[in-house]
């Protein structure tokens, strides 16, 4: 799987502000809304599945 330079910018994105990069990849939907729960109750769990659903294409 090959990286290009607009995922290496939205990993980064999502490790500092999971929300934002789950946002930028998948717009306004119920994984935002998932993602900002799971950033409230743990801000590891947001970055988890932030980071999932960016490198799961």
């Amino acid at each position: 799987m090959r990286f290009t330079a607009s995922d290496l910018f939205d990993i980064i994105i999502a490790i500092f502000l999971p929300p934002l990069g789950v946002f930028l990849k998948c717009g306004c939907g119920s994984d935002l809304l998932i993602n900002i729960l799971l950033t409230i109750l743990g801000y590891i769990p947001g970055i988890i599945h932030a980071l999932y659903l960016i490198l799961k294409d």
